[in-house]
C-alpha cells in the first residue's frame, strides 16, 4: 500500500483522479472497468472517491485494465510543465524534447529552399513523422507523390516512405513531431 504523508496524499489524490480520468476517457462506466480490473464495482468506486486506501496490486490491475503501466499511473506531478526549446543555430531549428517519451522530439523549422528535383534524395527509415505548417505553403514528396500543405494544414506519414519536404513560393515554417525511430532517421535535423 502506498504510505500516506502529507506528500503521498498528494500524490494518493493524484492517482485517484487519474484513475477516474482514464476510465471516463474511454468512456467506461465504473461497472466496465470493475469487469476488465476484475474488482467490485463498489471497491472501485471506492478507490477513486478516496474511501479505500490505495494498494499495490489493485493499482497494478487497475492500470492494465486502463492500458497504461503503473509507473505512469503513480507518476508524481511535476512542476516542470514548461518546456524551454534547444536552439540548433546551425541548422535553423528549435526543438523540444518531449518528456513522455524521450525518443520523441518536436522541431520547428524556417524553410526556404524548394524541395529537391532528385529522387536521391529523398529519405526512408523507420517511424513516423507529423508535420504542420505554421506559415507559408510546403511540398512533400512522398513516394511518387507531390503534396501541397497549406498554412494551418497537417500531414502525417509513415517514414519508410521515400519522403524530402521543402518551401513552395517563398519561406514556411512548420513543425514537426518526431516519434524515436523518425528522430533518429535525422541525424542532422536539417530536411525532413
Amino acid at each position: 500500500m502506498l504510505p500516506m504523508t502529507q506528500d503521498n496524499g498528494e500524490l494518493d489524490s493524484l492517482v485517484r483522479k487519474r484513475i477516474r480520468a482514464l476510465r471516463v476517457a474511454q468512456g467506461w462506466s465504473l461497472e466496465e472497468l470493475a469487469a476488465r480490473a476484475k474488482v467490485s464495482q463498489s471497491t472501485l468506486s471506492r478507490i477513486e472517491n478516496g474511501q479505500r486506501r490505495l494498494a499495490l496490486d489493485q493499482l497494478a490491475t487497475l492500470a492494465r485494465a486502463l492500458d497504461t503501466s503503473l509507473d505512469q499511473l503513480v507518476e508524481a506531478d511535476t512542476d516542470d510543465v514548461v518546456i524551454s526549446p534547444v536552439i540548433d543555430g546551425t541548422h535553423g531549428l528549435m526543438r523540444w524534447p518531449i518528456k513522455a517519451d524521450p525518443g520523441m522530439s518536436v522541431v520547428r523549422q524556417r524553410m526556404t529552399n524548394p524541395p529537391p528535383d532528385s529522387p536521391s534524395r529523398m529519405r526512408a527509415h523507420p517511424g513516423r513523422e507529423w508535420l504542420v505548417v505554421l506559415s507559408g505553403t510546403a511540398v512533400l514528396l512522398l513516394g511518387n507523390r507531390r503534396i501541397r500543405v497549406e498554412t494551418n494544414q497537417a500531414v502525417e506519414f509513415p517514414t519508410m516512405l521515400p519522403h524530402a519536404i521543402g518551401a513552395e513560393g517563398g519561406p514556411c515554417e512548420i513543425m514537426g513531431i518526431f516519434d524515436r525511430d523518425a528522430r533518429r532517421g535525422h541525424p542532422r535535423g536539417n530536411d525532413v
